[in-house]
């Protein structure tokens, strides 16, 4: 095994990953993926697709991959000197239509669109029959009870002097001015996007949503090297919520699939297929109580 494939390696099972969850994730055949780890680089087409294949690895696990074609850069060489292995040529086309098959797609086609037709005019139709069969007196019978129904009048107590009652005033409560919630960028160290997170009073939600597949993720309170919150692969339509009530530091291997928004409002975290790193920094981070995360999955 190379240094390289056992670095991968190790990153992938301290995360709890397999080799079935790296191939969904980054699309990349099984075989290929173990050839990398033990570094049988003959097998794959190339070393320009063997360059690619490792740094969708590290970004499936989470790795610097910038740093690790450094530190492997003579597993990995940077210039192309190979031609591809495998013949395009050779290949089988994935599908052939013939017309039949066109047929069949169309009346299917022509199928779905009269059933789609057919449904909507079904539940306009019910509604309509339910909105004429509601008895027409209910909101009369309503209006009547508002109508007629009035205060007590107040009995003098035995003994009381008559005369006119002050009114009693109640004092109308002062509203409370509520300040908009800013996410602004203020520096960036290493590989670290830190933002400042407003107004200093209120207590801030953090909300992170996975769509469209699998995606790495890693939350730490106080900051990169913090105690982890959340060290785990969080599956398709997760949703993790947390209180920002201190700096929060968050690691996501699939930005493009991640979206991160505080109170609301959204967070940049560069929208690519690939890793992001952000650290949250609330104005009141002096505030006491540890943030506690929560995942529901939406359907």
């Amino acid at each position: 095994m190379s240094n390289l494939g056992a670095l991968l390696r190790k990153a992938r099972e301290e995360r709890g990953l397999t080799l079935d969850d790296i191939q969904e994730t980054t699309k990349i055949r099984k075989r290929y993926l173990e050839a990398i780890e033990t570094g049988d680089h003959s097998v794959l087409p190339g070393s320009f697709y063997l360059r690619a294949f490792v740094k969708n690895y590290c970004e499936a696990v989470g790795l610097d991959t910038e740093e690790v074609l450094r530190l492997h850069e003579k597993e990995v060489p940077n210039t192309i000197t190979e031609t591809l292995t495998e013949p395009v040529t050779t290949r089988p086309p994935r599908r052939v239509q013939s017309v039949g098959s066109d047929r069949i797609g169309k009346l299917g086609f022509n199928v779905m669109m009269w059933s789609f037709l057919i449904l909507i005019v079904a539940v306009v139709w019910i509604f309509v029959i339910n909105q004429k069969d509601k008895p027409s007196d209910m909101i009369d019978q309503g209006t009547k009870i508002t109508d007629e129904s009035a205060p007590p009048t107040p009995t003098p107590e035995a003994g009381a002097t008559t005369g006119a009652v002050a009114p009693t005033v109640t004092p109308s409560p002062t509203p409370t001015i509520q300040e908009d919630v800013t996410v602004t960028f203020s520096s960036k160290i290493g590989k670290v996007d830190h933002y400042d997170v407003g107004p200093g009073t209120a207590v801030h939600k953090l909300e992170i949503k996975v769509a469209g597949g699998k995606s790495w993720m890693e939350v730490r309170e106080g900051g990169s090297k913090g105690s982890a919150l959340l060290s785990e692969n969080a599956n398709d339509g997760s949703t993790l919520n947390f209180e920002l009530t201190q700096p929060l530091y968050i690691n996501v291997g699939r930005a493009d699939l991640v979206t991160i928004s505080v109170d609301g409002v959204l967070v940049p975290d560069g929208d690519r297929a690939g890793s992001k790193k952000i650290q949250l920094n609330p104005a009141a981070s002096a505030n006491a109580g540890s943030p506690e995360a929560t995942v529901s999955a939406t359907p």
